[in-house]
């Protein structure tokens, strides 16, 4: 499977390390009152979806980078991938 790197062009699959759902990138606020439970969620708790889906990828064996691929699950076509960074970033309420 290759992986069209924004920068790299396509890269073999076998260069990355799957994290899972890009959700991950949209950590819970912890000073909200149910934010314990938003916590537990947010570590525990994922979607086994079947088709198009968003993940997280890390180019391990590359530049390092985290990207974002969009990719059917179905099939293993992927449809696009972006860096993560340039999505966190572009966030105003993202604080680190």
């Amino acid at each position: 499977m290759l992986i069209p790197h924004p920068l790299l062009g396509p890269r073999d699959a076998q260069e990355f390390t799957y994290l899972g759902d890009a959700r991950l990138l949209d950590r819970p606020a912890p000073d909200t009152p149910d934010a314990e439970a938003a916590f537990c969620a947010y570590v525990y708790l994922r979607d086994n979806p079947a088709g198009v889906h968003r993940e997280l990828w890390y180019h391990e064996q590359g530049d390092r980078s985290w990207l974002v691929v969009t990719r059917d699950t179905l099939t293993h076509e992927i449809l696009g991938a972006e860096l993560a960074a340039g999505i966190v970033s572009a966030r105003p309420e993202t604080a680190v």
